[in-house]
């Protein structure tokens, strides 16, 4: 593997310990329901959240936010929901977004929380 094919797994190494070392306990990675896929699944006291990871390179041109349109949402809120019956989570569902931008081998990791909500089914 190139080093930009390893770009994407090695982002989502970062999110899972960022996760953890936030109290998180990761139940899932790289989720699949049918063709749709959700890059981590954690859970703490209060929230099951689905979490979407976008790692780019510093020169990378295009915001990452981008990449999570309005469709990436929708086929996420459904792979969750699909999770949630499949699982019988009673639990509050969370969607957020870690954005990792590595520059020099460092990421700089961007966290947001309730990045988009349930309502684009």
């Amino acid at each position: 593997m190139t080093d930009l094919q390893n770009l994407g797994p090695t982002g989502e190494d970062i999110a899972v310990n960022h996760l953890k070392d936030s109290g998180f306990r990761i139940l899932k990675r790289n989720w699949k329901s049918g063709k749709l896929e959700i890059d981590i699944i954690a859970e703490n006291k209060d929230y099951i959240v689905f979490v979407e990871v976008k790692t780019r390179s510093a020169d990378f041109k295009d915001d990452p936010r981008k990449a999570i349109n309005r469709e990436k949402q929708r086929s996420i809120i459904f792979a969750a929901e699909n999770y949630v019956n499949r699982n019988k989570i009673d639990k509050e569902s969370r969607f957020d977004v870690i954005i990792i931008i590595m520059k020099d081998d460092k990421p700089d990791i961007d966290h947001i929380e309730n990045a988009f909500y349930p309502t684009l089914k």
